[in-house]
């Protein structure tokens, strides 16, 4: 029986002959990476979704979901004096979109796979940052109605549909 020795490995510098698959697989990857960067696109424009980095509040009104809460708002005292970013976006750049891009997500995966809860309901850090706007906008009259207890108590507790008042 003669026993062949293992091929001594291809001296430094020289390569190996290149497969099928080793010559295909870039291409694979550029056309998967071409097809979601531009699948994406296309969802972004269709979707509208420049619209959402501006103040505009009809931008908020692209959903179906948010018609009621548009037109409510649009009925409300706040609608001369602000837009949905004043009262549910951080007033810092950097916070306001990084905000806007989390709920962008969020919102367009909820609605692309319609699993959310109708009537919508406003998740806590959405909340918290109502609130942080309230009492931002409302300071002195807050703070002389509540003094320092003004963090213990929600200004949604009272006036929960500020902003969106109900039809009827």
């Amino acid at each position: 029986m003669d026993v062949q020795p293992p091929a001594a490995p291809p001296p430094t510098g020289e390569r190996r002959p290149r497969g099928r698959l080793d010559r295909a697989l870039p291409l694979l990857l550029a056309a998967a990476v071409g097809a979601l960067l531009g699948s994406s696109l296309f969802v972004l424009d269709y979707a509208e979704g420049r619209s959402y980095l501006s103040d505009d509040a009809a931008a908020c009104a692209n959903c179906h979901v948010m018609w009621p809460y548009y037109e409510a708002w649009q009925r409300s005292a706040h609608a001369a004096v602000a837009t949905c970013n004043d009262c549910h976006t951080p007033h810092g750049l950097i916070r306001k979109y990084l905000t806007k891009a989390r709920n962008g997500w969020n919102h367009s995966v909820a609605f692309t796979l319609q699993n959310f809860p109708e009537p919508i309901r406003i998740k806590p850090a959405n909340l918290a940052i109502v609130e942080e706007n309230c009492r931002g906008c409302h300071r002195a009259l807050v703070s002389e109605i509540l003094g320092h207890d003004a963090e213990q108590i929600s200004c949604a507790r009272c006036h929960r549909d500020a902003g969106h008042p109900p039809s009827g």
